[in-house]
């Protein structure tokens, strides 16, 4: 026996808001460079998207400023996961050593040095959107008023307050080394292996 099915009458259910795409994201056990760039593409999906009716976002929303800070600290976290998602997979690219042996595939290191350097350059732009939107969500009007539904987020604002998270010195932290070691690589010649 076929039965014929109407498209009208599926499951699926379309994804156009910040907090479906968000729904999207998720850490795998092994961080591949293709599960990482699919972190990333779902993320920035959601960074572009709009908020879905306060009724149905991730936390209980009952007033105008509640709404405002809670845009606020998902637009931060979004971009924070950017962040580590950048630096993942910048990670699985990173030689952290230059070694005089490694002289024969020093160009293939290079390239995937540039990767590395790309990816944590990457991070510092997201760096820069997660700091504007904490800094909305620390002004005085919100001194008292948490999301605790979103407790997670509430701490990441905390921190960057109190400059506890600061993914900026981390990053130009690891950037400095992977251009020193890539100026280890460039020094490499014939006569060093």
């Amino acid at each position: 026996m076929l039965f014929a099915v109407s498209p009208r009458f599926s499951d699926a259910y379309s994804v156009k808001y910040k907090e479906d795409w968000y729904r999207l994201y998720h850490i795998h056990y092994q961080q591949n460079p293709d599960d990482c760039m699919e972190n990333i593409y779902w993320l920035e999906k959601a960074t572009k998207a709009d908020f879905c009716n306060p009724l149905y976002a991730n936390a209980k929303i009952e007033t105008e400023k509640q709404w405002e800070k809670y845009r606020y600290i998902f637009q931060m976290h979004i971009n924070l996961k950017l962040i580590e998602q950048h630096m993942r997979l910048g990670r699985i690219y990173d030689k952290k050593t230059a070694y005089f042996y490694d002289a024969p595939w020093k160009d293939e290191y290079l390239r995937n040095l540039e990767n590395t350097l790309a990816c944590y350059n990457a991070g510092l732009y997201y760096w820069e959107e997660a700091s504007r939107w904490a800094e909305k969500a620390n002004s005085k009007e919100f001194d008292f008023l948490f999301i605790t539904d979103l407790q997670g987020f509430e701490d990441e604002r905390e921190r960057i307050k109190t400059g506890e998270l600061d993914y900026k010195k981390i990053l130009e932290r690891e950037i400095k080394r992977v251009e020193s070691v890539r100026d280890a690589f460039l020094a490499m010649d014939s006569k060093n292996y």
